[in-house]
């Protein structure tokens, strides 16, 4: 079973910037691509931004150039560098492995206008 701890969720406001981390274990992470995911309320979760188990990124076109996907495969640690914020990114942000099926609770992320 794996298990996924997000963190760095909270309110900002609009144009502002935050940081999510995810730290996983029960899997080995340096071999698995990892992704953020978001679902906001009454929508369908949505997936924002996955990175490869060699580093390579794709994004959401709703997030391209402002939000940021990396991974430290040391500390078995996945980010989400989010700028530019705007009230319609404020969901509640999952990490998540595509060939698994656990997710964690997940992060809030609020966004004031």
């Amino acid at each position: 079973q794996v298990q996924l701890v997000e963190s760095g969720g909270g309110l900002v406001q609009a144009g502002g910037s935050l940081t999510l981390s995810c730290a996983a274990s029960g899997i080995i992470f340096s071999i698995n691509a990892v992704g953020w995911y978001r679902q906001a309320p009454g929508k369908q979760r949505e997936l924002v931004a996955v990175i490869s188990s060699g580093g390579s990124p794709n994004y959401a076109d709703s997030v391209k150039g402002r939000f940021t996907i990396s991974r430290d495969n040391a500390k078995n640690t996945v980010y989400l560098q989010m700028n530019s914020l705007k009230p319609e990114d404020t969901a509640v942000y999952y990490c998540h492995f595509p060939h698994y099926d656990d997710w964690g609770q997940g992060t809030q992320v609020t966004v004031s206008s």
